[in-house]
């Protein structure tokens, strides 16, 4: 059982962290930091439940989502969840003229994001629709595995996975304007809107 007197401690350290998800999840600096307060408050309420030794990390993190989920989101209308199953594979990685080069250094995945900077990549992501951002930021943001997310989430692991590669195609393909404007791709014909509908 885990001593309250020793929370602060142990878990402010995390607060950057925490605030820098908090703010790719609402969107907003002030329900960012409304977020990571209840998430402390909250943490410190059953710290006791803390089992020491222990990821303390991933534990706020759950607090953080869960909080979020059942308090924030829920003051607002369902979001619309858009279909990303028809998005090509590699969509990108084949009209990339740097990605040749690259690629035999390293993974496909790693030589397109390093041709986008910092807040090409972050824009994309914070216009994912929810249900695929939040595995989004949680995976590839935050570090977390398949097992912690599924747990963060509520959700079966194939569903993370699912979500994942779907809104990880999703932000390659937002991705592809940012490189038309800056000129390292040719444009592309604009293909029909996938249909807004309900994903897993």
């Amino acid at each position: 059982m885990a001593d309250r007197s020793t929370f602060a401690a142990e878990a402010m350290q995390y607060a950057p962290q925490l605030y820098s998800a908090a703010l790719r999840m609402t969107r907003n600096a002030a329900d960012a930091e409304d977020l990571v307060q209840e998430t402390y408050l909250r943490g410190f309420r059953g710290y006791e439940s803390f089992t020491e030794g222990t990821n303390l990390r991933a534990w706020l993190f759950r607090i953080l989502t869960n909080t979020y989920i059942n308090t924030y989101r829920a003051k607002q209308r369902r979001p619309q969840e858009t279909d990303l199953a028809d998005v090509e594979d590699l969509f990108l990685y084949r009209r990339l003229p740097a990605f040749e080069s690259a690629a035999s250094t390293m993974s496909a995945e790693q030589s397109f994001f390093e041709l986008f900077t910092d807040d090409e990549v972050k824009q994309a992501l914070e216009d994912l629709p929810e249900a695929f951002r939040l595995p989004v930021l949680l995976a590839d943001v935050e570090g977390f595995a398949y097992k912690e997310i599924a747990e963060m989430l509520d959700i079966p692991i194939g569903t993370v996975m699912s979500r994942l590669h779907r809104g990880r195609k999703a932000m390659q393909r937002a991705l592809y304007e940012f490189a038309e404007a800056r000129g390292l791709v040719t444009p592309l014909e604009t293909a029909p809107a996938a249909e807004p509908t309900e994903g897993p």
